[in-house]
């Protein structure tokens, strides 16, 4: 019989699987794989301002994820540099930003490892309330933008001109990506939310035929990842972040081999 935090858990990574897909697809549509690595970065100092100011850390992951998202879009706007740099100015002054807020934060124990690897283990109730009703909302407003935002990712102009305020819809996706950072830092870490959300989506893309497909593969790559990560780290005790990332990749493997055998099929 499992125990309560191992349901805990599967039901954590179930839920994040499910918002992380869809999302994941348009993330790999629109090569925006270093936003979330930029947005996974700042997610550190949000973070600490959590622990500083003890408040959910959930929330304060997304604020802050949320205003480098903006200040991007502004910079973006108001800068000649290219994107590549913006998102690497941003990476790392956000990074060390939240470093130089931890070192005066010496009464405050910090879980390095859970912190950048995750700990899907030791989600609770109220963890399990934030993933399910954040990623409800999540896909809810997905939803909502997903013809603006398609359109736009096919062609940003022919959307323009169609009246369908792409602009709008790309600042509300930045804000969805950094909503997925904020209720899936406790489960795959700092270092690995980028990889939840681009291997599921990864793999889909390798076996399917158009978006919608896509989109439901990706969905099924992030469940078999969680269920096989999980079990795996139960089987062999290694960490379980880890292990669902690494489950993700040997399906994403997997994929490569059907395409090598319809390859040489022709």
């Amino acid at each position: 019989m499992l125990n309560d935090f191992f349901i805990r858990a599967l039901i954590a990574g179930i839920g994040i699987a499910l918002v992380t897909g869809p999302v994941g697809c348009f993330i790999i549509w629109r090569r925006l794989s270093f936003f979330g690595d930029t947005l996974s970065h700042s997610a550190l100092l949000g973070v600490t301002i959590g622990f500083f100011f003890d408040i959910n850390i959930a929330f304060s992951v997304f604020l802050i994820s949320s205003a480098i998202a903006l200040i991007l879009l502004k910079l973006q706007k108001t800068t000649k540099l290219p994107g590549d740099a913006l998102l690497g100015l941003l990476a790392h002054s956000s990074l060390a930003v939240g470093l130089v807020v931890i070192s005066f934060l010496s009464s405050i124990r910090f879980d390095i490892m859970g912190l950048l690897f995750g700990d899907i283990l030791a989600v609770n109730e109220i963890d399990l309330l934030i993933i399910w009703l954040g990623g409800a909302l999540i896909l809810i407003i997905l939803k909502i933008i997903w013809k603006p935002l398609f359109a736009s990712t096919v062609n940003h102009e022919l959307a323009e001109a169609e009246g369908m305020k792409p602009e709008r819809a790309n600042a509300i996706f930045t804000i969805l990506l950094a909503a997925i950072i904020a209720i899936s830092i406790k489960i795959v870490g700092l270092l690995l939310i980028t990889g939840m959300l681009i291997m599921p989506a990864a793999m889909s893309r390798n076996i399917s035929n158009n978006p919608q497909q896509m989109v439901k593969l990706s969905v099924v790559g992030g469940l078999l990842s969680v269920l096989i990560g999980l079990f795996s780290s139960l089987q062999f005790n290694s960490p379980s972040g880890p292990s669902i990332i690494t489950a993700a990749l040997v399906l994403f493997s997997l994929t490569l081999i059907k395409i090598k055998r319809t390859k040489l099929k022709r």
